[in-house]
């Protein structure tokens, strides 16, 4: 820390819980200005780092705004909305009228304060969006105000943390980036255990529902015959039994065509009947994935997963069969007749593995690292399997080991669980970005006067 004896200046942009802030504080930067509109970590940012956020950007609607409101300071971060730019969402872009134009807010304070450097993170998608058009023109925009940009996608589980979360880091600097560096990954294998606490105590229990769903699934596991190679695919038990068409011919176009009755003699989810049934009760016994209105074709990998799973069933009926009477998984919601086995090799046990239940399914994982945190739902947050939570029994992972995950352990989260898990998915991964700052901030020296704008041509 020697190097930055001499403190620069940052803000934090959509600061969120402030992971910039942390990594750049580490650095020996000092926070000038911050920026968050959501009211609970607008006043939380103020209780863990003594400063007041800004609460909406878009009050920062003039130059002169700006340039009377924003610190000078030598190095900008912003976590900009990422929600437009994901493949979870609708991916509108820069069209998205609410937070997809944010980016622009950004270039609009790095064009009145000009500091020497910045980092900007955003989902991975955003390289891929709009076939690379969105990336092209950030990265173009950034270039028209002087700085010279370089783009990287990072994990933290490339750094000793165990989680893979890959990001799209975009740094700039008027100084040029001949001597930067990206920082170079961690070689050794990462273990869920280093952030998990032995005195953890989960302010709520697991659902029941969701606690049969996981035996189910465990006993699916240890019926399995050893020599049987568990599919890398998803699992649909719906297709078990299933024989409805879905290649040349699906339900959709049947029923927009008046053509149910061609149904007759098939059959839906789980082996029931369709004959004799109107299009609306045929529908109920369709799996969700095959029912979509419009679905007159099915995608090539939809087809395939099909296909996969009817072949599976049909190849290992002899101990499915009895699973599947003594379970009844049709009476489980949709996402828990789903599985995804991620640990090709693995014990079939699965107490031994880090669960997350998903739209897709229950997936299992490895303890090597946690399931990506995401602005989470209650349904979202990692179950950890009895022998690996340190307590002897399932449990969700708390916000405190998740914090950790983010390198965030040292700030005080939301008192809310609920709001510190949506929170923390939303954050910036701490070191990861200090990975970042070091070697980009290195020449960094004492504050100067902001650089002259470029001139217009």
């Amino acid at each position: 820390m020697d190097q930055f004896a001499a403190r620069f200046r940052f803000i934090d942009l959509f600061a969120g819980l402030g992971g910039f802030h942390v990594a750049l504080s580490d650095l020996g930067g000092k926070g000038v200005f911050a920026a968050e509109w959501e009211p609970t970590l607008n006043t939380l940012y103020e209780h863990n780092f003594g400063i007041a956020p800004w609460s909406d950007v878009n009050d920062l609607d003039s130059d002169e705004v700006i340039a009377q409101t924003v610190p000078d300071h030598d190095v900008l971060t912003a976590g900009f909305p990422c929600q437009p730019f994901s493949k979870a969402g609708e991916q509108l872009g820069f069209e998205h009228t609410l937070q997809g134009r944010l980016f622009f807010k950004v270039f609009d304070i790095l064009s009145v304060k000009r500091p020497r450097r910045f980092i900007l993170e955003n989902v991975p998608n955003i390289l891929r969006h709009r076939g690379g058009q969105t990336a092209a023109t950030i990265v173009a925009k950034l270039e028209e105000l002087g700085y010279e940009v370089q783009v990287h996608r990072l994990s933290p589980h490339q750094f000793g943390i165990p989680q893979v979360r890959e990001r799209a880091y975009f740094v700039g600097s008027l100084d040029g980036l001949d001597a930067f560096k990206w920082p170079t990954e961690f070689e050794e294998t990462t273990s869920i255990a280093s952030v998990l606490h032995s005195d953890a105590k989960p302010s709520r229990d697991i659902p029941e529902q969701t606690l049969r769903a996981i035996d189910m699934w465990d006993d699916f596991l240890r019926r399995s015959p050893a020599e049987v190679k568990l599919p890398w695919f998803p699992i649909w038990s719906m297709e078990f039994r299933a024989t409805y068409p879905y290649e040349t011919m699906t339900p959709p176009k049947l029923w927009a065509n008046g053509r149910s009755g061609e149904l007759d003699g098939f059959a839906g989810s789980f082996g029931f009947p369709l004959e004799r049934l109107s299009s609306q009760e045929q529908r109920e016994l369709i799996p969700s994935h095959s029912r979509r209105d419009g679905d007159m074709e099915f995608p090539v990998w939809k087809q395939k997963f099909i296909r996969q799973n009817r072949e599976f069933f049909l190849t290992n009926r002899k101990w499915i069969e009895p699973w599947l009477d003594q379970w009844q998984p049709w009476e489980f919601p949709s996402s828990f007749q789903k599985f995804e086995w991620n640990i090709q090799g693995g014990v079939r046990d699965i107490d031994e593995y880090v669960l997350q239940v998903r739209a897709s399914g229950i997936r299992a994982k490895r303890p090597t690292t946690a399931p990506s945190l995401i602005a989470m739902t209650n349904t979202q947050v990692p179950i950890l399997g009895a022998n690996i939570s340190r307590t002897g029994k399932r449990r969700y992972m708390t916000p405190s080991e998740c914090a950790e995950l983010q390198s965030l352990g040292g700030i005080d989260l939301p008192e809310s669980d609920i709001q510190a898990y949506k929170a923390l998915g939303n954050a910036v991964n701490a070191s990861v970005v200090r990975a970042i700052a070091e070697p980009l901030l290195v020449d960094l020296k004492a504050p100067k006067k902001s650089a002259a704008r470029p001139q217009a041509a």
